[in-house]
């Protein structure tokens, strides 16, 4: 079973950039399709918006429009990790942002087909 832990998140200004980083332990992360969802605070009933997934090879990847062309997701197979180059933050991008990890089916989806889970690390972009 993997394990997940996020790092990175900080405040910034609007504008600015944050890298965060997934490292993966108690699993081969060549193994999974990873992805970056995010989950704004006070609105923890809702479900959690993707913002960037990649297959386990790296050749794929996918953004929603909320992020395309700002957010890049890359990872390091050897190093067992991933990666969210964020660019041109904007206050709405202030949120808790999670790592996740699924081994099968379609190499993105939903919050609820994949199977790990880091804690979350909090990004705040002041204006």
């Amino acid at each position: 079973q993997v394990q997940l832990v996020e790092s990175g998140g900080g405040l910034v200004q609007a504008g600015g950039s944050l890298r965060l980083s997934c490292a993966a332990s108690g699993g081969i992360l060549s193994s999974y399709h990873m992805a970056w969802f995010r989950q704004t605070p006070g609105k923890e009933g809702k479900e959690r918006e993707i913002i960037a997934a990649i297959s386990w090879s790296g050749r794929e990847t996918y953004y929603p429009d909320s992020v395309k062309g700002r957010f890049a997701i890359s990872r390091d197979n050897a190093k067992n990790t991933v990666y969210l180059q964020m660019n041109s933050l904007k206050s709405e991008d202030t949120s808790v942002y999670y790592c996740a990890a699924k081994i099968a089916g379609s190499w993105w989806g939903t919050e609820y087909q994949y199977d790990y889970w880091g804690q979350g690390t909090r990004v705040t972009v002041s204006s």
